[in-house]
């Protein structure tokens, strides 16, 4: 697993998964809500994960260019952070406009059924 992630599993799931996998969650929501595009999203994962391979070299010996675990953190932040946004999205597409959208499970929202009047003569 090492040789994968340039560092052992504990410190991957402690730096990536929560330290900046917190961050990447809420860069999501906050990419989301300012309607800013996917591929910044992306864009900022990647950057991220730069920073959390350097916390993880500066703080717990890991090797700092290490192709596959950039890659892998990249991943698995940008993987967060899309996630995040999709729900953000969502939540406020419904929120935003009720009477045009109503949920459709928990990243998607779908128009609303239009009501058709009866005239009765």
């Amino acid at each position: 697993m090492i040789d994968a992630l340039g560092t052992t599993l504990p410190v991957f799931i402690g730096v990536t998964l929560v330290l900046a996998g917190g961050a990447a969650s809420q860069a999501g929501h906050a990419m989301s809500l300012q309607w800013r595009p996917r591929w910044l999203v992306v864009f900022y994962m990647c950057l991220l994960a730069g920073g959390a391979r350097f916390v993880t070299f500066a703080l717990f010996d890991g090797v700092l260019l290490h192709g596959a675990g950039y890659l892998i953190n990249a991943a698995v932040l940008t993987a967060v952070a899309l996630l995040s946004y999709q729900r953000t999205r969502a939540r406020y597409m419904v929120r935003q406009y009720p009477w045009l959208y109503e949920p459709d499970g928990l990243l998607g929202w779908r128009e609303r059924a239009q009501k058709t009047e009866r005239k009765e003569t």
